[in-house]
């Protein structure tokens, strides 16, 4: 729509500046230091839904950091669209790989460097200013609710008592998150499915104390060293994890599933370069677009121990620790795979160490339907802004909260998501894309208006 467009356009540099201000709020949810910068920055998310247009927005404390919840109800009848997004980020470390501040947002060459960027500040901000976009124009076509979260990065452990207690408050027809990536934008996809996750965190314990490693080196053993061979035994010589019973329910595709899969621009030469890498690496017999987005895997995300600062200290370490994710795929059972993980290695630690298993948090994998009118309409919506129609996917990364949606709420989820792949999130120098930013405020509306037409 011709206003729609003129608003943006009249706007542009104010929503820009609105979001580099919210980026600026180090709102770290897994550091408690930030606890207060979490406050500060669910505060001017709500003040950012009322100015867009929102009746009311209220901060609404959880067990631990507040959800921000907001609404603009035009007629009951209508139909209702609850957008989901969080305003938590990773922490910014290491700091020194960083060619900016993290939350000193720096615009260059077309892109937006900041924690947060595509992650979900970047993403989440666009559908507060595509709210603002229909209500200042008079030509809001449903009804919208909002509930942007602040614990999304550490598992949204609080967020299942929020819907269990608000389930009226939240009643709606769909979900729409934009927390997703598409293929590029000369290539719009749609993600139609993510893989759960299951995340653990193994101690092993060796001598009631650290060691000098001339005196006990060669008769102790080394909690780094046993930790390394035990995490190394997890896959074999195909990259198959062996955890008995780690695949009893996965699925595996049909030859056309895969085919059409596989059929997604990819170039793997390109995914090389891109990543700095000679070669990939992944489970025998399944291509990179396989290993990333339709099975399961098991990766070290930090393993730690003994003396690390500078300078030298022949230590024999008395613990060493890792934290390890697994992304699982659809009938997989975050809970049962964590069971199966903690026995596996229990079962496989030498009597020479103590182990200690935790499972800090998990989600389940989702399909979601690509015949639905909620579906049609985000496809109809990439196919009116960007004149080709979306190519569907299956998105590597986890959003538990999605599968918990349906559970709680019987609502199914649009992943309608602007980010890239190659956004560096979770990792230094994450950015989202000024073009990306601004495309997503002018596809939102139209996913509205489209929706409400199959109501």
């Amino acid at each position: 729509m011709q206003a729609w467009n003129d608003y943006i356009a009249a706007n542009k540099d104010r929503f820009m500046g609105e979001l580099l201000d919210l980026l600026r709020i180090p709102s770290v949810s897994a550091d408690s230091k930030h606890k207060d910068d979490m406050v500060r920055c669910a505060n001017a998310v709500k003040e950012n839904m009322l100015k867009a247009g929102c009746d009311k927005a209220e901060i609404c404390p959880t067990g631990g950091h507040p959800i921000v919840y907001g609404e603009k109800i035009i007629d009951a009848a209508l139909p209702t669209i609850l957008v989901y997004g969080h305003y938590d980020v990773q922490p910014a470390d290491p700091l020194n790989l960083w060619h900016s501040g993290p939350f000193e947002p720096v615009i260059k060459d077309g892109k937006i460097y900041a924690r947060g960027a595509c992650d979900d500040k970047g993403q989440m901000f666009m559908h507060i200013k595509a709210l603002e976009v229909m209500a200042k124009t008079n030509s809001l076509p449903c009804n919208v609710k909002m509930m942007i979260e602040g614990e999304e990065e550490v598992g949204s452990s609080n967020l299942g008592k929020f819907l269990e207690d608000n389930k009226e408050k939240l009643k709606a027809d769909i979900v729409l998150v934009s927390d997703t990536s598409m293929i590029s934008m000369e290539h719009p996809s749609i993600e139609s499915g993510l893989r759960g996750l299951a995340y653990m965190e193994v101690e092993v314990t060796g001598p009631n104390r650290d060691l000098h490693s001339g005196v006990y080196g060669g008769a102790v053993a080394n909690p780094i060293t046993i930790l390394a061979e035990m995490i190394a035994s997890l896959h074999d010589e195909n990259n198959h994890i062996t955890i008995p019973g780690f695949y009893d329910k996965v699925q595996d595709l049909t030859e056309a599933e895969r085919k059409a899969l596989n059929s997604a621009p990819f170039s793997l030469d390109e995914y090389k370069k891109d990543l700095g890498v000679k070669e990939v690496w992944g489970e025998k017999g399944y291509t990179t677009l396989e290993r990333t987005g339709v099975r399961p895997t098991m990766e070290p995300n930090g393993i730690w121990g003994g003396y690390t600062g500078e300078g030298a200290k022949t230590v024999l370490p008395s613990k060493a620790s890792a934290k390890i994710s697994m992304r699982l795929v659809p009938n997989q059972n975050s809970d049962e795979i964590s069971e199966l993980f903690r026995k596996h290695i229990e079962k496989i630690a030498p009597p020479y160490v103590s182990v200690k298993v935790t499972a800090h948090h998990g989600g389940e994998a989702v399909v979601t339907p690509t015949d639905s009118p909620a579906y049609k309409a985000a496809a109809k919506a990439i196919q009116t802004t960007f004149g080709k129609d979306p190519i569907p996917t299956r998105g590597g990364g986890s959003i538990p909260i999605v599968a918990l949606f349906e559970k709680t709420l019987g609502l199914k989820t649009v992943l309608l998501g602007f980010g890239l792949d190659n956004d560096n999130i979770h990792s230094p120098n994450e950015k989202y894309d000024v073009f990306n930013f601004y495309k997503g405020i002018e596809t939102i509306p139209y996913f509205h208006k489209y929706f409400a037409e199959t109501k």
